[in-house]
């Protein structure tokens, strides 16, 4: 929720095909008790004597925040994402602590809540007061340079409609503070409770999205007309679109091949644009109930395809979205990311289903946490600090597939749960 991917350095020969950048938010986890505790300003600031702003605070003192240079390719994303994730955990280690990519937190936090001095936080909480609590979440944010915002909000229109799918496919939360919710992204609900979060309204052109905001900044239903929180919307400080709605995936592998998608949707919403076609005009109580679907759901589950109001298998849907992106994808050479991506998701869950399977295994959350730490910082949940390859596409010889997160090995910290 705070600044983008660095703005400074997307070199002048980009070409046609744009750059992109992530952001990923963490919780910190004491490895004794699992919970979330309250020492982000301090991991910061050590991350900063490494990597400089590319690790930043996030509104609850539990939580912190990565982002990525602007990146040509998904190769290069991948390394970027190791080596920031690897500050942000070396950091965290330093002060006896771990990072863990979960979109809600698994076993509750100790200590109260801190939120984060930025002042735009403390609006907030003046303006919407408990509604904000408990509002501890962590995203996974991608950008796509797009510097002409009044394509960026046309773009909006055609990527509307499959953000319910990409809810999908990185759904990381069924657990909030000790219990399964019932939901693959509880994340989602939880946001979902605000008056102008989740998906943008369509919009005719750029002129009606600011009337909008302003409409809605000056009923106090959004905070700032200049940041809105929608889904998707044209970055207020960077010239990119961001897209928002995803849970922070606990896999670098996984973080980039959602990352390439939404690119190339972007790339494919963006010629459309071009060419006079403003977007579908989805009704938007159906992309509501397809958002609800998704968070319930998850994959593999059935869910509301918001294009046709049908009830479809995710795996459907997705492969829906790889063909129509599909000419975007091949042109960068980033199909086999993608299709490696719904490889792994058919072959061993979401997030939110491998979450459950940790937890099955002997009903302790501690192992959940243990296992998203690991696979946070090594890739798998298994890896005790051994490399492999995390999908096919990373195997191919001048990519580093084998890479880790460059700390010690956490280990595992046994002990009964609270």
């Amino acid at each position: 929720m705070t600044s983008g991917p660095c703005p400074a350095t997307v070199p002048a020969d980009r070409g046609r095909y744009p750059y992109l950048g992530v952001e990923e938010e963490f919780f910190l986890i004491d490895p004794g008790s699992r919970a979330v505790t309250s020492r982000g300003s301090r991991v910061v600031a050590r991350a900063r004597e490494a990597v400089g702003e590319l690790v930043s605070g996030e509104f609850d003192e539990c939580q912190v925040e990565t982002k990525t240079p602007p990146c040509r390719d998904g190769a290069g994303l991948y390394d970027e994402l190791v080596a920031v994730r690897g500050a942000a955990a070396a950091a965290a280690r330093a002060e006896g602590l771990r990072i863990c990519a979960s979109g809600t937190p698994v076993k509750g936090r100790d200590g109260p809540a801190i939120v984060g001095e930025h002042p735009r936080y403390r609006a907030g909480l003046a303006q919407f007061g408990t509604l904000l609590d408990g509002f501890a979440i962590c995203a996974a944010h991608v950008h796509v340079h797009l510097p002409d915002r009044e394509v960026a909000v046309l773009v909006g229109n055609h990527v509307r409609p499959w953000l319910p799918l990409l809810v999908s496919m990185s759904a990381n939360s069924p657990f909030l503070h000790g219990r399964d919710m019932g939901y693959a992204s509880w994340r989602t609900v939880i946001r979902g409770r605000f008056p102008a979060l989740g998906a943008p309204p369509y919009v005719q052109s750029l002129e009606h999205y600011e009337r909008l905001t302003a409409a809605l900044q000056e009923s106090e239903a959004m905070l700032d007309a200049r940041t809105p929180f929608w889904d998707v919307r044209p970055n207020p400080r960077l010239p990119t679109l961001e897209i928002r709605v995803m849970d922070v995936p606990a896999e670098v592998a996984d973080t980039v091949g959602l990352a390439v998608l939404i690119r190339a949707l972007v790339v494919t919403a963006g010629a459309m644009v071009r060419r006079g076609h403003c977007g579908p005009e989805t009704c938007g109580e159906l992309v509501r109930a397809a958002y609800w679907r998704a968070a319930r759901d998850g994959w593999p589950g059935q869910g509301v395809d918001a294009l046709t109001g049908r009830v479809l298998p995710s795996s459907v849907q997705a492969a829906r979205l790889v063909e129509h992106v599909r000419p975007a994808l091949e042109e960068h050479g980033d199909l086999d990311r993608a299709v490696g991506f719904l490889h792994r998701l058919a072959e061993r869950g979401s997030g939110a289903q491998r979450q459950r399977a940790s937890w099955r295994r002997r009903g302790h959350l501690a192992d959940v946490v243990d296992d998203l730490e690991r696979m946070t910082t090594f890739g798998r949940p298994d890896s005790h600090g051994k490399g492999g390859p995390r999908d096919a596409s990373m195997s191919r010889a001048g990519e580093r597939g084998d890479q880790h997160v460059p700390v010690g090995g956490p280990g595992r910290v046994q002990g009964t749960d609270g």
